[in-house]
């Protein structure tokens, strides 16, 4: 058995480096500025639908809005899409609205939403989609990746990673 002064100094050591792995694992995965002619850019954006037409990020500038990243093979993607809808549906009223960018392909899109409808808009981002969410913050590229903006079109939140009804509720006060 280890003496106690020993044992104190390697859970001191442990804990220091478990510190050190959190906080670079923060650096690394904090969003990255967003340069106000990238936002710009993106409200004269339009997606296809997968029902067909045009989805129009202008149409919505001057509500609040989660855009949210997500893709058919991305399991903690499919798992906050029904919170997500439900968010939508729920504060719609209050001038929220939900948008899902698809970082996929048609065809795996409509299949999913066939078996999965969901109340609020989703357009076709493909690969492009990646490149869009780094533009916004995203530095590993990685999904989900949601980005709430407020009635003047600016960020006001962003999150990597799969959504909590925690975060939904703080974004209700926003």
């Amino acid at each position: 058995m280890m003496p106690a002064r020993n044992r104190r100094t390697w859970l001191g050591v442990a804990a220091l480096a478990a510190l050190a792995g959190a906080g670079t694992a923060w650096w690394r995965m904090r969003p990255a500025p967003v340069e106000d002619d990238v936002v710009q850019a993106l409200w004269s954006q339009g997606f296809e639908s997968p029902q067909g037409g045009v989805l129009r990020l202008a149409d919505l500038r001057g509500q609040r809005l989660v855009l949210n990243f997500w893709a058919t093979w991305c399991p903690p993607c499919v798992e906050e899409l029904p919170m997500l809808d439900a968010f939508h549906r729920a504060q719609q009223a209050r001038g929220w609205r939900v948008v899902g960018l698809a970082v996929d392909q048609l065809a795996p899109v409509q299949r999913f939403l066939q078996a999965r409808p969901l109340s609020f808009p989703v357009g076709l981002a493909g690969s492009q989609g990646v490149e869009l969410s780094r533009a916004l913050g995203n530095v590993s590229g990685g999904l989900p990746f949601s980005v709430v903006f407020d009635t003047s079109g600016t960020v006001v939140q962003r999150k990597l990673g799969k959504l909590t009804p925690d975060d939904l509720k703080a974004w209700e006060l926003l």
